[in-house]
């Protein structure tokens, strides 16, 4: 990290939920967004089914969300985890069709169990209990007006903590306004810049437009990413982003659009766990011959590639990011 050092803030930190005029508005929050299931656009795929008759569109979930699993997780960033986890729940479904989803059983398949807002927010108050830093929903674009009312019945048992969104950044900005006050972290990856990749690897041509208004929003609520005396983080806009190989074109334009109209302050993880998974690297046998599909994709990105990629956010005027030795 440069030598600037993070943004620190003083504590006794409070959470944006009990804020007393953000909670005096969740009762109002949580009528809209279950109302704007009888036609949703939660999303920019704007299905526009009637979710509470549990009619489903490309997400493929209905009134409640599945979840796939929940506990404190210790893989994520360090200022997160601390000494005893970031507090996830992982949502089943997914928005978009990554063809290389290291996680595609649940953003596919819907591996989990379809849970009420107080079933999600009893599991909450138990990662609570467990000394957790912070609730981290993950994968919530598509049931955003389910967030918010399982948020509003775990401040209503006694939530306390700091709220992550966890999100691939194809979210819409109305879902992200009804998220204002409730949630203190965003955590968006933006994937891709171009719309051509954005079309073939993720099944959405307009991913990075919508992504860059969802990542404006979320930077307008809570601002650069601010981390209390102890490490951990507190508020903010983290944003990640995945290293794919032979696509540091557009890794570069993402960093220079988040320095140039977001902030060069702004906390940015740059991920080099890529592998192929899902459909990439998939031989497809036809009566002539076996494909292999996006063969461009199945392959590690290098180290020459990962340390370009910090070379070129750098180069972007971006500093808050921890880099590997060489």
């Amino acid at each position: 990290m440069s030598a600037a050092g993070p943004a620190f803030v003083i504590d006794p930190f409070v959470p944006a939920y009990l804020v007393p005029a953000n909670r005096a508005r969740l009762a109002d929050k949580v009528t809209a967004a279950l109302e704007g299931l009888r036609r949703c656009r939660a999303c920019p795929r704007c299905c526009e089914v009637n979710r509470t008759d549990n009619q489903t569109g490309v997400c493929g979930t209905g009134r409640h969300a599945i979840v796939a699993s929940a506990g404190p997780h210790y893989g994520e960033e360090a200022c997160l985890v601390g000494r005893h986890g970031s507090g996830t729940i992982f949502f089943s479904m997914c928005n978009l069709r990554c063809v290389f989803c290291q996680n595609w059983d649940i953003s596919q398949q819907g591996a989990g169990r379809v849970m009420t807002a107080r079933q999600i927010a009893a599991l909450a108050l138990d990662l609570q209990a467990a000394g957790c830093h912070n609730i981290n929903f993950v994968t919530p674009e598509h049931v955003v007006p389910q967030t918010v009312e399982a948020i509003a019945e775990a401040v209503e048992m006694g939530l306390r903590i700091p709220i992550v969104y966890n999100t691939s950044a194809y979210d819409s900005v109305e879902s992200l306004r009804l998220l204002e006050g409730l949630v203190d972290i965003y955590m968006p990856d933006f994937k891709f810049w171009s719309p051509g990749n954005c079309r073939k690897y993720l099944g959405a041509r307009l991913y990075s437009a919508y992504a860059r208004e969802a990542i404006a929003e979320m930077h307008r609520q809570v601002g650069v990413l601010k981390i209390g005396p102890d490490g951990i983080a507190r508020r903010g806009l983290l944003v990640r982003h995945l290293v794919v190989p032979g696509l540091l074109g557009d890794s570069a334009e993402i960093f220079h659009w988040l320095a140039r109209e977001i902030s060069p302050d702004t906390f940015v993880n740059i991920m080099g766990q890529y592998h192929p998974d899902n459909q990439v690297g998939r031989t497809v046998r036809t009566a002539r011959s076996n494909t292999v599909r996006y063969p461009e994709l199945n392959r590690r990105p290098t180290v020459e590639e990962i340390r370009a990629a910090y070379a070129a956010a750098r180069e972007a005027g971006l500093w808050r990011f921890d880099e590997p030795c060489p």
